[in-house]
């Protein structure tokens, strides 16, 4: 008896085993402020990268990608969780996730995955005692910043200080690369966050990067610089993964956090920038490869945006979350696959109408370094200190200031609530009008009745979700706002 006990064991272990080595590999490569067309696959005149350029190539390439928001932290915080960061309170940058979040590495964690965080954080205080840092937030691994960083950064090694050195990209590849390394020889899944802090400003390119550029103006020189210096970056992130034979069955997914900045970036002609609901603030850059899965190079032009990131990667891990709270994000799989496929329901924008939060990522880095090779440490920031909170009093249903806006098909609603009450509809059918400079919304009365009751029934959703009606254990309520 004991001899057949054995045996089944041994062969539980086996399929385990082999079930392990079929599930993927996952990296999520983020830029920080990098825009739709700050590409040369994107018909950029001028920015060379030839890295992403051969990615886009080879793989599958995203041409209506959007950010969840047109600024950073909330952003990632849609990739974390599948949901829209107003859910969770995230509503500009510098705002902490909420500790009651469930997020992409604690989903995958829990099923068997190793996890890591390399660059910009920006979802809270990386700092020891951080209810919000990545360690609290299911990562097993991490080498992060509270914001973006530039060369020779100061990061936080799971709560510890360490000065680094060189180019900021590099630096972060460079970490990234050495723990799956390890991943790799010990043949154990992985999920790997990297998160560049370029081409955030102020723009601090190398020398061998900014000298590409000689003939442009000294910002543009930088600007163009720190994303060419991403591409090689990128470049030996994918060079490293067909050395350690894990190429195939790692899916490689690359986007930025939020549109073109203004007067640098480009948006590829469409309307607005960073901090805007329009187009130019939202479209990014986007390319998944995946080789094993993804055979045949082709672009796609389905919508889709950072939310569903993480229904994507969690059908195709075989995860299911028990409790998950409302997602705003689908899965992907059917375009990975290649099927024919209009995405099955719109996605909603909105920037809330508030200002962020200062997060001086060097200044505190320095002085985190400072206090912890005297000895002592330090204290996470009050907002981080407070990201379990939930308002009190709630937010009304029936009120949502700022700038939403509800993609469904081509046609996309723009809600713009102003400080004296009001509000201001506009309509745009984006495939005759990228550029949304054609109000249809007195042409199409019908459309915007059903448009508009829609976005303001998710609208609704979003406000419940940030009052915190989906959390079981909900958290004392503390202000919020």
């Amino acid at each position: 008896m004991k001899s057949i006990l054995a045996i089944l064991a041994a062969l539980f272990v086996v399929a385990a085993s082999a079930a392990a080595a079929e599930r993927p590999n996952i990296i999520l490569v983020m830029a920080d402020d990098q825009g739709w067309g700050d590409m040369a696959y994107n018909g950029h005149p001028k920015l060379k990268t030839p890295n992403f350029d051969q990615a886009a190539a080879d793989g599958l390439w995203f041409d209506r990608f959007y950010a969840a928001a047109p600024v950073c932290s909330p952003t990632r915080a849609s990739v974390m969780t599948g949901r829209h960061p107003n859910r969770m309170g995230v509503f500009k940058w510098g705002y902490p996730i909420r500790p009651q979040e469930t997020t992409l590495a604690k989903a995958l964690g829990e099923a068997g995955y190793a996890t890591g965080h390399f660059g910009k954080w920006h979802l809270g205080s990386v700092r020891n005692a951080s209810p919000v840092h990545p360690g609290k937030n299911g990562f097993d691994e991490w080498l992060s910043a509270p914001n973006f960083f530039d060369n020779d950064p100061i990061l936080s090694h799971r709560g510890r200080a360490v000065q680094t050195q060189g180019e900021s990209s590099m630096v972060t590849v460079d970490a990234a690369l050495d723990w799956i390394s390890a991943r790799a020889t010990e043949g154990e899944p992985f999920l790997a966050v990297v998160w560049f802090g370029s081409p955030h400003n102020p723009h601090r390119a190398i020398e061998r990067d900014r000298a590409l550029y000689d003939g442009e103006s000294k910002q543009h020189q930088n600007f163009y610089g720190e994303i060419t210096g991403m591409d090689r970056a990128f470049g030996k992130l994918r060079d490293a993964l067909t050395t350690m034979g894990i190429r195939d069955n790692t899916i490689l997914w690359y986007c930025s956090d939020n549109g073109a900045l203004p007067k640098v970036g480009s948006t590829g002609g469409h309307r607005g920038h960073k901090g805007n609901v329009y187009e130019g603030g939202l479209l990014v850059p986007s390319i998944l490869e995946w080789p094993e899965k993804i055979r045949k190079p082709r672009a796609t032009a389905v919508r889709a945006n950072t939310c569903d990131i993480y229904p994507t990667l969690l059908e195709i891990a075989g995860v299911q979350v028990d409790n998950q709270p409302p997602l705003d994000g689908v899965s992907l799989v059917p375009v990975i696959e290649g099927k024919p496929q209009q995405r099955p329901r719109p996605m909603g924008f909105w920037d809330y109408r508030i200002g962020g939060i200062r997060t001086p990522s060097a200044a505190w880095m320095g002085e985190l370094l400072e206090a912890q090779q005297a000895g002592g440490d330090l204290e996470p920031y009050e907002a981080s200190r407070r990201a379990a909170e939930l308002p009190e009093p709630a937010y009304p249903l029936d009120s949502f200031p700022g700038h939403s806006a509800w993609t469904d098909g081509d046609w996309k609603l723009h809600r713009i609530e102003r400080p004296q009450g009001d509000v201001v509809w506009q309509l745009y059918n984006l495939a005759d009008d990228p550029a949304e400079e054609i109000d249809l919304a007195d042409d199409e009365p019908q459309r915007v009745e059903t448009m508009r009751a829609a976005l303001e029934t998710w609208l609704e959703s979003v406000v419940r979700s940030l009052n915190g009606e989906d959390y079981a254990d909900a958290a004392t309520p503390g202000s919020g706002r």
